[in-house]
């Protein structure tokens, strides 16, 4: 394997981030000071590459989606994951997450009505205003001693730790934290967005930083303000601005629903990942249902792969084929029509109802 391979796509944890070269100077970036790292692998990431099982190294992507992915780290660009549904865009962020010892995967599935705002930052004005007016109608002791510059007092004179106690990172926000390592962010399904998004996310991309107006309004009397993070952690915000350290790896994915501009197709990696053949199922397989199981449900897999040019099927459902066929046991022959049916109505193509 060659020696460049950062992410080698062998399943394995191992400490290869570290030797992660500087970034080109036109992204590098300075944010600081650093924040603590995020919490470990999560029952997500586990769910997705059939950790539980400790097979995690049957998914191995293809050369050129680990060339791909090492071009992303190596230039600190976001990586724009296209593919039909099931074949594994998503499952790619997790991979990468845990063999790099990156943590837990942020993550963002966008929708119709999302926007920018949902992915950097949540501020609940409504519960901000109805606490202020609820403190103001009953004041106490306790909430006399933090408006005059008590210990939950940020510089607001607000009790109980003033605005930051209404501010959220999102998951586009957290991964833009200053970090001595690269947060890893699925940004899934871009293609269901409003026709303005992927627009939107053009400066921050390049940038890697925002504003919170909400802060800088505040940045005279108060220029450090703890917030939350989409990990439910505190950090300090300074100035109102987030600035990233390591830039982020972020892995948008899109089922090719739409074509995105050319200035976010500028700013990104592309990778095309095909539909799994044979030998990419059947390790798959084995990485949710253990060893031997390719070979025990062949046939399943085989008919999954059977389909008509143009049929669209997802992977997910070959696993929901092999799990009902392992959990019901049917062994009879009037059973065995049972398994046949269901399994075809399970692996129906999606672009056919009937």
């Amino acid at each position: 394997m060659s020696d460049w391979l950062i992410y080698r796509g062998a399943g394995a944890p191992h400490d290869g981030i570290e030797h992660l070269p500087p970034p080109p100077p036109w992204r590098d970036f300075d944010g600081g000071p650093l924040v603590a790292p995020p919490a470990a692998l999560d029952p997500a990431s586990e769910r997705r590459l059939g950790v539980q099982y400790r097979e995690a190294s049957h998914h191995r992507p293809g050369e050129t989606e680990r060339e791909l992915v090492n071009a992303a780290l190596y230039l600190r660009r976001p990586l724009l994951v296209t593919g039909a549904p099931g074949s594994g865009k998503s499952t790619l962020a997790h991979s990468v997450a845990y063999e790099l010892g990156l943590g837990r995967v942020l993550s963002w599935p966008v929708v119709s009505r999302s926007t920018l705002r949902d992915g950097l930052y949540d501020y609940d004005a409504i519960g901000r205003l109805q606490d202020l007016q609820i403190a103001r109608a009953t004041p106490s002791p306790a909430a006399d001693g933090a408006a005059a510059g008590g210990a939950d007092d940020d510089g607001t004179g607000e009790p109980g730790g003033g605005i930051g106690r209404y501010i959220r990172l999102g998951p586009l926000g957290t991964a833009l934290l200053p970090a001595a390592r690269p947060r890893v962010l699925l940004v899934d399904e871009l293609d269901k967005s409003d026709i303005d998004l992927p627009n939107d996310l053009l400066n921050v991309l390049e940038e890697g930083e925002f504003r919170i107006p909400e802060l800088e309004r505040l940045a005279g009397s108060a220029p450090e303000v703890a917030v939350l993070t989409d990990d439910g952690a505190r950090v300090t915000v300074r100035g109102g601005r987030v600035r990233c350290h390591a830039f982020p790896f972020i892995v948008l994915t899109s089922n090719g629903e739409r074509d995105f501009p050319a200035p976010l197709l500028r700013r990104c990696i592309h990778l095309h990942i095909p539909a799994p053949d044979k030998e990419r199922l059947a390790a798959m397989v084995r990485a949710h249902f253990g060893e031997g199981a390719a070979e025990r449900y062949a046939s399943v897999i085989d008919r999954f792969l059977d389909r008509e040019p143009g049929d669209v099927r997802a992977v997910d459902q070959l696993f929901n084929a092999i799990h009902l066929t392992q959990k019901a046991g049917w062994t009879d022959q009037d059973e065995e029509e049972t398994r046949r049916r269901l399994t075809a109505e399970l692996m129906r193509p999606l672009d056919r109802t009937r």
